[in-house]
């Protein structure tokens, strides 16, 4: 069984920094790209960015690029999104998700999903 677990939410201020984490099991990790989306009420699913089965491509959404790092330790089954210079317009649930073919941006795409973590970024 496949299994995505965020962790590393949490409250933070805006300018402030998280890192989050997803740990993989039930899946051979270093074969799948991983991508990290974010839902806030109201509105829906979007792409934050994704990385490579070998962690070698990486790929942004333009409102995080230069502001958060995602990477992988395949050696540990995990993915994680250093989130830097948060903004109040960051709050929502975070999400990893895995696929095993490509990067993509879209979420129907992706085969697993994690449970999600919130970051609430307050002004």
């Amino acid at each position: 069984q496949v299994q995505l677990v965020e962790s590393g939410g949490g409250l933070v201020q805006a300018g402030g920094s998280l890192t989050l984490s997803c740990a993989a099991s039930g899946l051979t990790f270093s074969t799948y790209a991983m991508g990290w989306f974010r839902q806030a009420p109201g509105k829906e699913r979007e792409f934050v960015a994704a990385i490579s089965w070998s962690g070698g491509n990486t790929y942004y959404s333009d409102s995080v690029k230069g502001r958060f790092t995602i990477s992988r330790d395949n050696a540990k089954n995990t993915v994680y999104l250093q989130m830097n210079s948060l903004k109040p317009e960051d709050t929502a649930v975070y999400y990893c998700a895995a696929v095993l073919v490509g990067a993509p941006r879209n979420a129907y795409e992706y085969d697993y999903w994690g449970q999600g973590t919130q970051v609430t970024v307050s002004s």
